[in-house]
């Protein structure tokens, strides 16, 4: 396999890692109502697991408040169920046709609880990425050793792989500190 494809596969890998991270910070709470809070949530609707979003409008129409309202309202018990059951700890209120979600402000220590969190799952996604950077280096390496790519698309390889990396990694650091900002500041 040419050193380029392969330096171009893991460039992908990369980036889905950077985007899963991304998509996960949405989950996160920052004090201000957002729909990206519930849309994953699972809801057992007839018997198959469906994500919140493809059962129901979701809305904001407030800082402190998101709204639910189902496409079918005979499957609003099932979504209050699957919220109930979420790692969300707020209570709905339903009045039969939209279900509301009041969000209570965070205190200083649960942000701060919440930013360690985010850390976490950053520094997770760093090793992640220096991971696949690893298996390219090792795939480039053993592709050099059976006389597929010559030694200097090795090493060119291998400075490709260093410098996205960085970029990736990078790209991380940013991420965090922007959505740290965003937990702290509301």
């Amino acid at each position: 396999m040419p050193a380029n494809k392969i330096v171009s596969e893991h460039d992908v890998k990369m980036n889905k890692t950077v985007e899963f991270l991304h998509d996960e910070f949405k989950t996160l709470r920052t004090g201000r109502a957002s729909a990206a809070l519930v849309e994953n949530i699972k809801v057992d609707y007839y018997g198959t697991p469906t994500l919140l979003k493809q059962l129901a409008a979701l809305a904001t129409p407030q800082a402190d408040l998101i709204v639910i309202k189902p496409f079918d309202p005979a499957c609003i018990k099932e979504i209050e169920k699957a919220i109930k059951s979420s790692d969300l700890s707020i209570a709905p209120i339903t009045d039969g046709k939209i279900i509301r979600l009041s969000i209570p402000p965070l205190s200083e220590e649960r942000r701060k609880q919440i930013v360690g969190q985010a850390k976490q799952m950053a520094e997770q996604t760093k090793i992640n990425v220096r991971n696949l950077r690893r298996d390219a280096i090792k795939h480039l390496e053993t592709e050099e050793k059976s006389k597929t790519i010559t030694e200097d698309d090795l090493e060119s390889g291998k400075k490709h792989l260093d410098e996205m990396t960085k970029k990736y990694v990078d790209k991380v650091d940013s991420i965090l500190k922007a959505k740290s900002e965003e937990i702290m500041l509301h």
